[in-house]
């Protein structure tokens, strides 16, 4: 019987402590990040701003309709649909002189740790590096090999808030 009380006593008890509303960490979107823009000319933004161009290749649907016939026979007909064209977006992204070799290892570090880079920690801007770039930003609406300003804050490269 006592241990009943004692029970139902630390359940009460526990039941009384204050409730502290818990949220999803915030996930940064960087979507409109890239600027559709012309391919010869960088937007207008602040003074000393850097950009960098990327293409987005074209998307292209495949659409198979397969139809019965009359006589029992089936028909199968494709049909290629565009889905979007081929654009230009422009990137803010950190200027080239910031990029040094330390600078890109952190980069590399910042990414392997997050799951993303799998590759040398060399220093060097390699295919694989990029890549990396690339699958980061893409989880976060950007889907660029061009390191974006943000996506270069949010990893620790960058430490003035962009405006």
């Amino acid at each position: 019987m006592r241990a009943r009380t004692i029970s139902a006593l630390l359940v009460l008890l526990a039941s009384c402590g204050a409730q502290v509303p818990v949220s999803a960490p915030e996930t940064l979107d960087l979507s409109a990040e890239a600027i559709p823009g012309d391919a010869a000319r960088q937007p207008e933004g602040p003074a000393g701003a850097c950009w960098g161009r990327d293409t987005i290749p074209a998307v292209i649907e495949t659409v198979t309709v397969t139809q019965r016939l009359a006589d029992g026979s089936y028909r199968s007909e494709s049909r290629q649909r565009m889905v979007s064209d081929t654009r230009t977006v422009w990137v803010r992204t950190p200027c080239y002189d910031q990029l040094t070799p330390d600078t890109i290892l952190t980069l590399q570090r910042a990414l392997r740790a997050r799951g993303y880079y799998l590759g040398a920690l060399d220093g060097v801007l390699s295919p694989e590096t990029m890549t990396a770039i690339r699958r980061f930003q893409a989880d976060h609406g950007l889907d660029t090999t061009v390191l974006s300003l943000k996506a270069a804050q949010m990893l620790g490269l960058v430490l003035t808030p962009v405006q």
